[in-house]
């Protein structure tokens, strides 16, 4: 008996002598990593620290593509600048609506980078003088303006095209110069006709390489709640003076290759009321390149019909404003270019757009796609 309490009371004592030695190994150690880190320290934890926000919090569902503010804020003879992309801003970029929280971060211009500009506006032979204003038309020799002002493209072999469109171009200075500055000069730049100074800012456009298009107002199923302008093109009118409204828009501007449409869902459905549209639009040379967004459309008919080149984009790409969901839209259009050989993703002048935008095409080249412009996928060949 007394043997055995000794052999119980020893292991007793070394199991106690291992926890304690443990536990000093594990003090030691412990120990030492925290000196060290005092020491040494983590030469990138206490540097300085630059995060970019476009976006803070949003209590409400995003703006809608293309929900722009009443009409009076479109007004080109307004004292101010105001923004029209669905939400307000002020001069610090804070919104004044509460439907969503946005912060407007400057983007570094990168300008200069970029190939030679385009020819300015307008270019002799594709102008004629009118009431309206000047308006394109086809020259002498047969050429149309889509080809003299669209960008030139040589496609790169079999790698598949991808084209961006960015609308509500010229309704803010801010968000404009991003897109002409930021954005590669492939991307299609699509302004509002109503912009003040709408000229000057398609030549900055086209200096910075970029193509352009022309929005026309087209009559919304809710129209004149959602008011387009006074030039809206409407079913409700004749032909007559659909057709005036359309050389009005069309001669507010020179040196756009072809038009697309801001809202229009109603206007898309009425081949009949379309059909006079679509048929000046063709023997004036352009080309028109819709956004997708009508469900049940006439236009492609009414297009035919007059023998218009009319293009369909594939998807819009910033109907829910997060950066994520953009990313995962374009992810969908490289999809779609394998499919097809291209695809086009239209936005709006959004920062979140433009700046989802300019990182995706950093990357684009090195996963095999080329980026076009949308010129190249409505066939259109500059010349």
């Amino acid at each position: 008996m007394a043997a055995s309490k000794i052999a119980d009371a020893s292991v007793m004592r070394t199991g106690l002598s291992h926890v304690a030695l443990s536990l000093t190994v594990f003090s030691t150690l412990g120990a030492g990593a925290v000196g060290s880190a005092y020491l040494f320290g983590d030469e990138g934890a206490g540097a300085p620290r630059i995060e970019l926000a476009l976006y803070t919090k949003q209590d409400g569902p995003p703006p809608l593509l293309k929900n722009r503010s009443p009409i009076e804020a479109l007004d080109s003879h307004a004292a101010e600048e105001t923004p029209s992309l669905g939400i307000e801003y002020d001069e610090n970029g804070e919104p004044e609506g509460g439907e969503a929280t946005i912060t407007v971060t400057e983007i570094a211009s990168n300008a200069g980078s970029g190939p030679k500009a385009l020819a300015r506006a307008p270019i002799a032979g594709f102008v004629e003088r009118t009431g309206a204003g000047d308006l394109p038309k086809i020259a002498s020799d047969g050429r149309t303006p889509a080809q003299a002002y669209a960008r030139p493209f040589t496609s790169a072999g079999n790698a598949p095209r991808i084209s961006l469109v960015v609308g509500g171009l010229g309704m803010t200075s801010k968000h404009t110069m991003a897109a002409i500055t930021e954005l590669p000069p492939e991307v299609t730049l699509s302004f509002v006709p109503y912009a003040p100074n709408l000229q000057d800012w398609i030549n900055k456009a086209r200096a910075a390489g970029h193509e352009v298009l022309l929005e026309l107002p087209m009559e919304a199923y809710d129209y004149p709640n959602v008011d387009t302008g006074p030039l809206t093109l409407v079913t409700s009118a004749k032909a007559e003076e659909n057709v005036r409204r359309l050389n009005v828009l069309l001669g507010k501007t020179t040196g756009y290759f072809g038009v697309t449409n801001y809202q229009g869902a109603r206007f898309a459905t009425d081949a009949a009321a379309a059909a006079p549209v679509m048929k000046v639009l063709k023997d004036r040379g352009l080309v028109f390149i819709h956004d997708g967004a009508a469900a049940r459309s006439a236009l492609p008919q009414a297009a035919s019909q007059t023998g218009l080149d009319f293009t369909v984009a594939d998807r819009i790409v910033d109907s829910e404003l997060t950066a994520d969901s953009i990313d995962r839209e374009l992810l969908a259009l490289e999809a779609l270019a394998i499919q097809n050989g291209e695809a086009i993703g239209v936005g709006f002048a959004y920062p979140v757009t433009i700046e989802q935008f300019r990182l995706w095409a950093e990357g684009l080249k090195a996963k095999g796609y080329q980026l076009a412009p949308a010129s190249s996928a409505a066939n259109v060949v500059a010349r």
